[in-house]
């Protein structure tokens, strides 16, 4: 008898194949049998007029505080995502050291827009080293799998002190004993290693993430840790500037160690190497024995500006900096006040909080044009003419006018969608040759993280629906989709045992009704511990999804079940071993 037996779905496998009907039966937490069932089952799931997926997994996530306290995970676990991999770019929270802690959440914070406060309150901090990092993990249940990289900055910062901290030069000393904790934690199941290498990411208090200056001998000395553990991926992301040579580095790494190297592939508008480029770097580091993978996303990047975000078109106004500290209903009721709403679109922008801060700052308070009201049902490729400046156009309206209005709509929740990267020809068709290329896997949906300007953790709905279904400009093949969110994100983190729906795997599936598939406006919401902010972003058209063997979410509920854990290390599945 079946634990769970799906009836008479169409099934994409995740190995990107043609799709084809058939019913899936469960035992435990792994997949039994496929094909025309007949026997009992505990539970009958009728799926016609459905597709079923396996589960999604997610390798680009920064749920590592909210992983010790949460046991829902979203939104990620809202899109279908059944295992997701943590730690990414550096930032993470162990190993640490007692009086470290506060200036982790500021890393943390400064970084990944994660509120302080939510992580203050929220993280038990029963950890020093990266293993007891995992043995905390672990002691709680949760409706997906966790997987964690170790992060360069906590390690720097461990082993030297302030020195670390300022992006001094270590000694070999330094590496060694960077390189021995780096094994530790991967000999107790981190599935990688990740740094940062970008002048964008700082600390709450600006300083630079540790590492982010690190010299090829401390980034080799330290890799050279996955080659003696055999496992892990070396994960990074880097400002690409010509003149680095990341991928000589990033070469010699990866032939040396028998270890993946997985960077953000990104279009970016500053001094950064053209995304054609970074693709032929890498392919001639691969093509001399190399094995460098471009992870990429999915829409454009950059905020979405709201009253209440972390950003908005109006935050260097000085009437603005005069109510930025009062509650929201005072704040409101200023902003509804035509007097001083005059007075805030009449002043000057006051300069940025620093220099280098000038250019972004310059896109959030002035660049209409690349600005776009977050309406419903929105395309995430939207044109100029339906941007702040082509909306106000066809009224007659000053710009900053409308943007202000937009956002006062609603009660004041009004969002603004600014793309910053992967945007820079107004539109997403480099993107989609990209998805077709195997040296390319979808990434960089920083679920858990910017969590007052950003809302990518519904990436692996918006693939299968906007890039396979509804782009006007060209789609994908929906098992293509699949399999690009699945298979291929799984293997590369040596996650063997999922991503495909076949007898032996976990049965980690989705039911989904394809024709209603979409995403929900997002919107902000104050459910982080002390009240902490972030954007959140539903999705319709999920039936069911199941993880390990169990129903966790049914029509966008959760059930109550939390069959996901802690992953230790690669997984392997053996065939000869399904379940009968």
């Amino acid at each position: 008898m079946f634990d769970i037996l799906i009836k008479n779905g169409l099934i994409y496998d995740g190995m990107g194949g043609d799709p084809f009907h058939a019913d899936i039966g469960i035992i435990g937490e792994k997949i039994a049998k496929i094909g025309q069932l007949h026997d009992n089952a505990h539970k009958i799931i009728d799926a016609k007029g459905k597709i079923i997926t396996p589960g999604f997994v997610d390798i680009h996530t920064h749920y590592d505080g909210q992983a010790t306290w949460d046991q829902e995970m979203a939104p990620s676990s809202w899109h279908g995502v059944t295992t997701v991999v943590m730690g990414n770019c550096g930032v993470g929270f162990a190993p640490a050291k007692p009086d470290q802690h506060d200036w982790l959440i500021g890393l943390m914070e400064g970084v990944e827009d994660i509120p302080g406060t939510a992580l203050a309150e929220g993280m038990p901090w029963n950890w020093e080293s990266f293993p007891e990092y995992m043995d905390a993990l672990e002691a709680m249940p949760r409706t997906i799998d966790i997987a964690a990289q170790v992060p360069h900055g906590a390690v720097r910062a461990y082993v030297m002190g302030k020195r670390g901290a300022d992006n001094e030069e270590p000694t070999q000393q330094d590496i060694d004993a960077m390189a021995a904790i780096v094994e530790e934690g991967l000999n107790a199941g981190a599935l990688g290693f990740s740094t940062s290498r970008t002048v964008l990411h700082k600390s709450i208090d600006g300083e630079l993430v540790p590492g982010t200056t690190a010299t090829e001998p401390e980034l080799i000395g330290i890799g050279r840790a996955l080659g003696r553990a055999g496992h892990g991926v070396f994960e990074l992301t880097s400002d690409l500037l010509p003149e680095w040579d990341e991928f000589s580095w990033m070469g010699k790494l990866s032939k040396e160690t028998g270890r993946p190297v997985s960077f953000s592939m990104l279009q970016s508008p500053i001094k950064q190497m053209h995304w054609a480029d970074q693709m032929a770097a890498m392919r001639a580091a691969n093509d001399d024995g190399a094995n460098i993978v471009a992870q990429i996303g999915l829409r454009g990047i950059g905020v979405i500006m709201n009253w209440r975000g972390t950003v908005h078109p109006f935050m260097q106004k000085p009437a603005w900096k005069e109510i930025e500290g009062l509650s929201w209903d005072e704040q409101f009721a200023k902003l509804s006040d035509p007097i001083f709403k005059q007075a805030l679109l009449t002043q000057e922008n006051l300069p940025p909080p620093s220099p280098d801060m000038a250019p972004f700052f310059m896109l959030v308070t002035a660049a209409w044009a690349m600005q776009f009201p977050l309406v419903d049902n929105f395309s995430y490729e939207p044109t100029r003419g339906e941007s702040i400046w082509g909306e106000a156009d066809k009224l007659g309206k000053d710009a900053a006018e409308y943007a202000y209005d937009y956002m006062m709509e609603n009660g004041g929740s009004g969002l603004i969608y600014l793309p910053i990267l992967n945007y820079m020809d107004g539109n997403l068709d480099f993107v989609e040759s990209l998805l077709h290329s195997d040296d390319a896997v979808v990434s960089l949906s920083d679920g858990g993280a910017h969590c007052g300007t950003i809302c990518d953790a519904a990436a692996p709905t918006f693939l299968l629906s906007y890039w396979a279904r509804d782009r006007k400009a060209g789609t994908i093949s929906l098992s293509l989709a699949v399999k690009r969110q699945c298979h291929d994100t799984a293997i590369l983190y040596g996650l063997q045992d999922r991503g495909v729906i076949k007898a032996g795997y976990l049965a980690d599936i989705n039911i989904i009704d394809y024709d209603k598939l979409g995403l929900e406006k997002p919107w902000l919401a104050f459910d982080l511990p002390a009240g902490g902010k972030r954007l959140l972003q539903k999705a319709r058209g999920y039936c069911a999804t199941i993880k390990s063997g169990k129903v966790t979410f049914e029509n966008g509920v959760m059930t109550g079940a939390y069959p996901g854990g802690l992953i230790r290390g690669p997984q392997n599945v053996n065939l000869m071993q399904a379940p009968q």
